[in-house]
Formats: structure tokens, C-alpha cells, sequence
């Protein structure tokens, strides 16, 4: 605490201090004199090359070395003063926090007789956890987290109901943390339980009745690596209410593979605890499952091997229902009987051209979730699999939610899409039937904006879908505008129409947002993520310069007019494609990125990621890493364009130290005048739990970055 308290403080003073200044004019290209970076002596042999690491001290901890946290506040302060100058900054923090300016809210969860959801009034910093008496009885407030922290950046995480809705677990995190403290509330009278679990971390939160839940935690770490060290043996325990965390009971570990990581869920019938186990980041997983009614608590093995997906839908009696992609690499739903002891499998719905996203059982139906070229729509059918109705969700867009459980008579989902903020829906199950819930008011009309899915053709000749989003008059004029391309492309994740207030602040100020549907996402299945990852993942890269000379050939993008976004995975793509192709770009903005692929797998969560990455220390694998990881592979003497990193002090998912030796890297490198600038959030992390103020300010600084280097005029403000 004191070394944290210390860097704080010189943040706070360094910050203001007029020993780095940035031009004065924001778009001028004369190089600048950044802050000074110490460049170390390290190298390393790899595998017969020597790779030189001169800025390895900036992967230290900023709260533990004075150093590093020096170079953060002259760092920041540069920076601050630079994006601080650009003329489009206010009109465009203006206009974020307009968009942020609404009634919204979660989904709802029912429990007992009781529904639980959250809300925030518009620029509430954290939103508030509220519940209802019966569908229609008064909304109570239950957990306002604004009131936890003066600075807003402690969020309320996960958090779930008891059976009867008697309690209400619930996740506190704390900066931007990946790590969670678990707390309990009686929900009759509001008071919050003297029970209080530590150390939890990529957990699931299940409750066993009224008396205790199921969570998994990792041991305590050593000092000094709360937000460096890496994670082993995760471990599922029951605790009872009223009692200390030391007595919680131990229902599954695995010491003898301590890399195996374990999330528990409990069928809503409170007869099995079906226990997750994974390796990685790859859905492939093995499945075990206690029965909760016997004398001992026995795991009982369902799926063995690590090698498909297997996602929980429901169980009801001795039938547990999966979504799974084995024999299906576009998934199909099967049921397991567990009634003879031995796993029984039989297929419910088979697979079909569409990518089965989830499903869930309400009521006697169930619901199937699916995608076709990265939008959602739905399917109704019966227990045995008949179709029963097609469900129409209203166009372009992503639906969520469908949960509930048997013999509930609705369920609820949520629709939304780049024009059109999330809408939530209650739906009968019987009638199919839907109506709101809670539809958000805004100060714009949807049908002013244009939504365009596009197929495009990648380096190999493979079509790739991207969505173009416009004003609808800057469409029908059809002239090319500045341009905003985002990208992801990784770990099998499927980017869907959303909305987002920074990318329509961008789209309303008369620019265009595309979103290219990349190589190693989840759009279409197996293959599709097969086809972009470890040695494949050059075509990630060139999907999306593929994508960048598209919109430029059509006539969308301007000819010095394109900006390129991107975080985590997407970071990393950001950075590989600017080293690749820094003429095809204006501006590069990657945020909180994998940039060192040496190296990733030495910090906190970063070993998961062999799966999609390889392994550094495997020669095959740290050629295939070499060839693109973003810090080694700067070109020197060629211009590059405006880039802006961004991280966070508390990103403990993908340590900051990344971004600390790229920045440090692309300030060094003769790479042109453009700004090569870094942005440090405090008390912020990967991204979840960032309260509004700092929403509001970062996407200000990130859109008038890009603005000024794409050429974006925005309106009069």
C-alpha cells in the first residue's frame, strides 16, 4: 500500500509538470521530443536468435517500482497535454456523453416470486441492482456501488439470485480488476452478510438452495504478484452462509494438473452441480457432474478428452441438455441421461446451417439462439426437438438473454444494433408473444442511419462479411468520408451488431464505422476460428487489410482517411497490421493489446492463450509469434501512422507492461512525425467495471485523436 500510495502521489504531481510538453499545434508532423525512456541491455537467445528486449523494466509492476511509475506520469502527462489541444475533443465529449445520456437496463432474473435487474438513470457511474415484488410491483433499489468508491472504478460484477430469491450473491471489483470479492444480501431486509469470499477469478456463482453456492477461486498470490502472477490451480468450493471462508469445503480441484481451470453451475431443479473443467481458452472441455441429493458429494464423469464445447443449457431429473460442437462444428443440442449412472447421449436438434449459439429451456420449450453471418434470430421448439415457430427479432441486430427455467411461463431477452441501443423484451412462452420491458428513449431516430453487411474478398480469396454503418445522407451522397475500422478476430468470439455511444458519436459527426467479421472469431463456427489462429493467424492480419483497401477501392473511406481500432486480441491485431502496412492507415488506436508475443504467456491469465497463439518456448510456434508480434517487428525508416496505445495501471488480463514497451518502442523508432502516444487509465483495468466519467473521457480522446489524423470535421459545437 505504501508503494501504491507513493505512485499515486508522484502521478498526481508529474502529471501537471511542464517537463514534457507535446506541440502545440495537434497536427503538426515535426518530430516530437518524447519523454526520455530508459533503453536497457537485455537480450535474450531464442532458439539461435538473439532478440533484444530493451525495455523489459517496464514490465515491472507500476505499484512496486518507482521507476516505471516515473515514466507512467511523464508519459501520461505528454499525452494529456497533446489530446487536450485537439479542436474536435469537446465536441466529441459532448456528444459521447449525450449518447450515455439514457435510462438502461440489464436483464431481468426471476427468482421465486421475486426480479432482479440492474439500471442505470444515464450517467451513473456504476449501474444500480434493483428488484420487483412480482412482475409489476414497485422497483426497491437492493446495491448502488456508486456509493463504494469517491472515484466510481469499484463496479458491481457478477452477481445471481438464490433459488427462492431469498439472498443475493454478489461480486465486488475493485480498479479494473480481474479479481473479485464475493458478498451476500438478504433481499427482505437489505442488510449485507458478514460473509465475504477473496481470491475469486474467472468464477461461475451457483447457488445450492437457500444455505449456501458454489464459486472457484485461486490460492492467495505471493506478495508482490496480485496483478502479475500467473494463475494455477483454481479450485471450486462450497460455502455455507454464516460461516468463515477458512471452512469452505473443497468439491473439485485437480492438484495433479494445477493448470486445469473449473467453473460450477447448478440445474435450476437443484439436483446436479455440473462442473466445467477447461485447459485454455479453446472450448474444449471435459465435464463432470455431482449429484446433489446423495449422502456424498461424488463427481461423476460426463465428457472426458478436452476435446469439444460442451455448454450447460439445463437438467431436469437425471437429463442434462448441452449445446455442443462434437461431430458438429456449427453445434447441435443433445441430451445426457444420467439415470443408469453411465452417460447416455442422444441428439435433439441436429446441426443446421446456422451457428447454434445457446439455448435455454423455459417453460416446456426451448429456445435456440442462433447466428447466420453474424446476426442473431431465434427458433422455438418443443423438449423433443420438433420445430415448433421461427421467431422474427426485427432485422439487423444481436439478441441475448432467453433464460428462464422449467415451467416458467416467459422469459426475457434483450435486442439490440449499431443504430439501436438495447431494447429488453418479455416474451410468453406459450403464445410467443413479446413486449417491452424497458425500451430505451433516444434523441435520435434509428432509420437516420444506414446498415449495410458487406462480403469482401481477403488475400487467399476467402469472403469475409463486414458491416458499414453511415448516415443515411452521408450514404445517398456517396462520396468517401473518413473511416473507422474495427477488428477482433481471436479465441473464437463472434463481433455482432451492437450499439455503442463512441462509434455513433463517430457515424453522427459524418464519418463511416465498418466492422470486418475476421478469420478466428466465432461468426461461423469451427472452422472459421481454426482458419485464424496459431499458424494460421496471418490471415486475421490479412482479412483486415483486405478489409482497409476495400473501403477505400468503394469509395467509403477517404484515401488518407482511415482509422483502425482494436482491443486485447484486437490490440495485437492493430499493432501487426500497422507494422505490416503502415501506408494503408491514418490512424492506429490499438487498446489494452497482447504486444510482445515472446512473452505473453509469463503474466497472470496470458497462459491460456497458447491455444490461439501457440507456445512461445516451442521453436515451431516462436517462429510463427516472431514473424508478427507488434514490438518486435517495427520498421524502421518507414513513415507510420498516428498511433495511440491505450492501457490501464489495473489491467491484470493483459498486464500493462505490453503497451508500456511498445509505446516505448514506437517513440524510439525513426517511424515519421506522426504522434506515437500512450494513454494510462488509473484505477481502471481490461475494460469491465470503467465507470462513465472515464468512458466518456477515453472515447473523447480516442475519437479526436482519430478525427484529426483522418480528416473528420465535426459539426459546430
Amino acid at each position: 500500500m505504501r508503494n501504491f500510495l507513493r505512485w499515486t502521489t508522484a502521478f498526481s504531481v508529474l502529471a501537471a509538470s511542464p517537463l514534457a510538453q507535446a506541440p502545440i499545434l495537434a497536427g503538426d508532423t515535426t518530430p516530437m521530443s518524447y519523454p526520455e525512456t530508459r533503453r536497457g541491455d537485455v537480450v535474450d537467445t531464442l532458439f539461435g536468435e538473439r532478440i533484444a528486449d530493451p525495455y523489459r523494466w517496464l514490465e515491472n509492476d507500476v505499484r512496486e517500482d518507482k521507476e516505471v511509475a516515473d515514466w507512467v506520469a511523464r508519459e501520461s502527462g505528454f499525452t494529456d497535454s497533446y489530446l487536450k489541444a485537439l479542436p474536435q475533443r469537446a465536441w466529441f465529449e459532448d456528444k459521447v456523453r449525450s449518447l450515455l445520456d439514457f435510462e438502461r437496463f440489464g436483464l431481468p432474473e426471476k427468482a421465486g416470486q421475486r426480479y432482479f435487474y440492474t439500471r442505470n438513470t444515464g450517467l451513473l457511474n456504476q449501474a444500480q441492482l434493483y428488484v420487483r415484488e412480482g412482475l409489476d410491483g414497485a422497483p426497491r433499489l437492493l446495491i448502488d456501488p456508486n456509493t463504494w468508491a469517491s472515484d466510481g472504478a469499484t463496479a458491481l460484477s457478477d452477481w445471481t439470485p438464490s433459488k427462492e430469491g431469498s439472498f443475493l450473491l454478489y461480486s465486488v471489483q475493485d480498479g479494473g480488476s480481474d479479481w473479485r470479492t464475493l458478498r451476500v444480501l438478504d433481499v427482505t431486509s437489505g442488510a449485507v452478510l458478514a460473509d465475504e469470499i477473496h481470491w475469486v477469478k474467472f468464477s461461475g456463482l451457483a447457488w445450492i438452495g437457500e444455505k449456501g453456492f458454489l464459486y472457484s477461486r485461486y490460492p492467495a498470490p505471493e506478495e508482490g504478484e496480485t496483478f502479475q502472477g500467473r494463475n494455477y490451480n483454481q479450485t471450486v468450493f462450497y460455502h455455507k452462509l454464516g460461516t468463515p471462508q477458512s471452512e469452505d469445503l473443497v468439491v473439485y480441484r485437480t492438484p495433479e494438473h494445477p493448470e486445469y481451470n473449473h467453473s460450477a453451475q447448478v440445474t435450476q431443479d437443484g439436483r446436479w452441480a455440473v462442473i466445467t473443467s477447461s485447459i485454455g481458452t479453446d472450448a474444449r472441455y471435459e465435464v463432470h457432474a455431482i449429484d446433489l441429493t446423495a449422502k456424498t458429494w461424488k463427481p461423476l464423469s460426463v465428457v472426458t478428452g478436452f476435446t469439444d464445447a460442451w455448454e450447460l443449457v439445463e437438467g431436469v431429473g437425471s437429463k442434462l441438455w448441452f449445446v455442443t460442437n462434437k461431430d458438429a462444428p456449427r453445434k447441435r443440442l443433445v441430451q445426457v441421461d444420467l439415470a443408469s449412472g453411465a452417460p447416455k447421449l442422444r441428439e435433439v436438434v441436429p446441426q443446421g446451417e446456422d451457428i447454434l449459439e445457446r439455448a435455454g429451456i423455459v417453460g416446456n420449450q426451448l429456445i435456440l439462439n442462433y447466428m447466420r453471418d453474424a446476426t442473431s434470430h431465434a427458433v422455438i421448439v418443443g423438449l423433443d426437438g420438433k420445430k415448433a415457430r421461427e421467431f422474427a427479432l426485427g432485422g439487423i441486430g444481436t439478441a441475448s438473454g432467453f433464460h428462464g427455467k422449467p415451467g416458467d411461463p416467459e422469459t426475457f431477452y434483450s435486442f439490440t444494433s449499431f443504430n439501436r441501443p438495447p431494447s429488453i423484451y418479455r416474451m410468453d412462452i406459450e403464445t410467443g408473444q413479446s413486449t417491452p420491458f424497458a425500451e430505451p428513449k433516444m434523441d435520435f431516430d434509428p432509420d437516420d442511419f444506414v446498415i449495410e453487411q458487406r462480403f469482401y474478398t481477403s488475400k487467399d480469396g476467402t469472403k469475409v462479411p463486414m458491416f458499414v454503418v453511415r448516415r443515411a445522407d452521408v450514404a445517398a451522397a456517396g462520396k468517401p468520408v473518413p473511416t473507422l475500422l474495427y477488428g477482433y478476430g481471436g479465441f473464437d468470439i463472434a463481433l455482432t451488431p451492437g450499439f455503442s455511444a463512441s462509434r455513433m458519436a463517430w457515424v453522427q459527426a459524418g464519418g463511416a464505422y465498418a466492422l470486418a467479421n475476421l478469420r478466428g472469431g466465432g461468426e461461423y463456427g469451427r472452422e472459421w476460428h481454426d482458419a485464424g489462429r496459431r499458424e494460421n493467424k496471418q490471415n486475421v492480419f490479412d482479412d483486415f487489410i483486405a478489409a482497409g483497401e476495400y473501403l477505400k477501392a468503394q469509395g467509403i473511406a477517404t484515401k488518407d482517411g482511415l482509422a483502425i481500432n482494436g482491443g486485447s486480441n484486437g490490440g495485437l491485431l492493430v499493432g501487426a497490421v500497422t507494422n505490416q502496412r503502415p501506408d494503408l492507415f491514418a490512424a492506429a488506436v490499438p487498446q489494452v493489446g497482447v504486444m510482445d508475443m515472446l512473452r505473453f504467456d509469463r503474466f497472470t491469465a496470458g497462459r491460456y492463450w497458447v491455444d490461439d497463439y501457440g507456445y512461445p518456448d516451442k521453436e515451431a510456434d516462436f517462429k510463427i509469434l516472431r514473424r508478427y508480434s507488434p514490438y518486435h517487428n517495427i520498421h524502421e525508416g518507414t513513415d507510420y501512422p498516428a498511433i495511440l496505445v491505450t492501457t490501464a495501471d489495473t489491467d491484470d488480463r493483459v498486464v500493462p507492461g505490453h503497451s508500456f514497451k511498445y509505446a516505448a518502442a514506437i517513440q524510439h523508432a525513426a517511424i515519421g512525425g506522426k504522434p506515437h502516444l500512450i494513454r494510462i487509465e488509473t484505477r481502471a483495468g481490461h475494460g469491465s467495471g470503467k465507470p462513465t466519467d472515464k468512458v466518456i473521457e477515453e472515447s473523447a480522446d480516442i475519437l479526436s485523436f482519430m478525427a484529426q489524423w483522418t480528416g473528420l470535421a465535426v459539426p459546430p459545437s
